[in-house]
């Protein structure tokens, strides 16, 4: 029988000791708590809900005619939003024209001063447009009030495209944000009329309204602007 030295023997027990510690301490070790995360309203004051476009449509004839329809809860009520009035308005003689008059432009809305909309692919080669940084938000047609309530107010805006300002027959992604309170006055009226590209990376994207700052979750949605004739 092969004899074991008391060294070796003594080396064993210490290395089975020592195991056993590591193991009892991992056991007995609280693991690190994970922060809480806020709900949404903690989050995100503004809410918005895209109708249209819809993921992965195919809208429009020409590239015109299509929506953009959206909704939007404002949890400080219209006081918040900066909300300066009903619109229904357009182009040409459709601008600022009784009973509810509003402008007609790219740029901040004239009623919803925080909003800001984009579209990837809009040209800079049209008069008022600028790239895909060219905020798109004042270029809706109806706007007005569908629920008031202690949570807030909230806000339906529409747009029909009426000219192929963002190409034919082109995969396109519509992005959709409230802009923080950056001046800190309580409202939400501080969208730029154009995006800049403040990354650098050679786009106008989610991540450059996350630089500006927002009030509400950025939506983005990819379609295709049909190039197809009526």
């Amino acid at each position: 029988m092969m004899k074991i030295s008391s060294r070796r023997i003594a080396a064993v027990v210490s290395s089975v000791g020592v195991l056993g510690a590591i193991v009892a301490g991992a056991a007995t070790a609280s693991p690190t708590p994970e922060k809480p995360v806020p709900d949404a309203s903690q989050k995100h004051p503004v809410e918005i809900e895209v109708f249209a476009p819809v993921k992965g449509d195919n809208a429009g004839i020409a590239g015109a005619g299509w929506f953009v329809d959206l909704r939007v809860r404002y949890d400080g009520g219209l006081a918040a939003a900066g909300f300066t009035g009903l619109q229904v308005t357009g182009p040409a003689a459709h601008a600022n024209t009784a009973p509810f008059p509003g402008s007609f432009s790219t740029g901040q809305d004239d009623r919803l001063p925080g909003l800001v909309v984009l579209a990837s692919t809009t040209n800079s080669t049209i008069k008022g447009f600028s790239g895909p940084g060219t905020n798109l938000a004042n270029l809706f047609n109806l706007t007005g009030v569908t629920d008031r309530s202690k949570k807030g107010a909230e806000i339906l805006d529409s747009w029909i495209v009426g000219a192929p300002i963002a190409g034919q027959d082109v995969d396109s992604t519509l992005t959709v944000a409230v802009i923080a309170d950056l001046n800190h006055d309580g409202v939400y009226n501080d969208a730029p009329s154009v995006v800049l590209d403040a990354n650098g990376d050679g786009t106008i994207d989610a991540r450059d309204l996350e630089a500006i700052g927002v009030a509400s979750e950025i939506t983005t949605i990819p379609f295709h602007i049909s190039g197809d004739p009526k």
